[in-house]
């Protein structure tokens, strides 16, 4: 109803959003995901829940040239090592063996063809990296160890809350955290014009066309969601709720106050 009752096409800041918010973090990740295609290696992507991870990631690696790239993305994570690389074997349209030393030969294989036969990287993006078993992070550098460690021919993003990077910091990791070449650790939207405009512009994406919040109540918003693109999403989508119960055409301060107590009450 709100949708209709607003001229929105879609929730703001919904997984609808086709365009995300050009910023200055999205340009440093897409600087260093070009980076890890042109010099193949592993990357390591963090943040807070909530932040825009995975909905930056699918923006890059949905512009990728098929015939150069093939993209494979794995968010099963909270499982064993070799469920793992059964997942990424039937990504492949692969035989999901049922011993790890078969898993990784078979899937080691046509990385290597794909490489070397087709001339296209592979790119794996591992989200919810946090979940993943201590032994998987001790033996993916083997993995990751193609021809005597002298070629690199895949591309890998562990991508995960910020205390992967932690982890991975962690000694018993080091031969991990050495295979890092890109790291990127995206941070709330936290600065008062940059908040407003990133705001307005997701506004702006849903189809709405005109001012529906005063300065004073971006502001309440900013300090209630932290900065964080989730907890803005959630809440104005239940401030417009709200507002279209009232009959409102916008969304005033006190609205946008009753749809913070509403969420802290759910």
């Amino acid at each position: 109803m709100y949708r209709q009752h607003f001229g929105l096409k879609h929730a703001p800041f919904g997984k609808e959003c086709k365009e995300l918010w050009n910023h200055d973090q999205l340009a440093d990740l897409e600087r260093q995901f070009t980076w890890l295609l042109k010099s193949p290696g592993l990357g390591l992507l963090t943040a807070e829940p909530g932040l825009g991870k995975t909905a930056a990631l699918r923006k890059i690696a949905g512009s990728l040239n098929p015939h150069q790239y093939q993209v494979q993305y794995i968010a099963e994570t909270d499982f064993g090592r070799i469920d793992f690389y059964r997942q990424l074997a039937i990504n492949l349209n692969l035989p999901a063996a049922f011993r790890r030393a078969q898993l990784w030969r078979d899937i080691k294989e046509y990385v290597t063809h794909l490489a070397t036969q087709k001339n296209i990287l592979l790119v794996l993006i591992i989200d919810e990296a946090q979940n993943l078993p201590p032994e998987f992070l001790r033996d993916f550098p083997s993995f990751l160890n193609f021809v005597f460690d002298s070629k690199d021919y895949m591309t890998v993003w562990l991508v995960g809350h910020t205390e992967l990077a932690r982890t991975l910091d962690r000694s018993n990791h080091a031969a991990l955290a050495s295979r890092i070449q890109a790291r990127c650790q995206l941070q709330p939207i936290n600065d008062r014009d940059a908040f407003k405009e990133f705001l307005l512009y997701g506004l702006s994406q849903a189809g709405c066309t005109s001012t529906i919040l005063s300065d004073s109540a971006i502001e309440i918003l900013r300090m209630a969601s932290k900065g964080n693109p989730r907890q803005v999403h959630r809440l104005l989508v239940t401030a417009l709720q709200l507002a279209t119960d009232k009959k409102q055409n916008h969304l005033p301060d006190d609205v946008v106050k009753e749809a913070i107590e509403i969420l802290k009450q759910g």
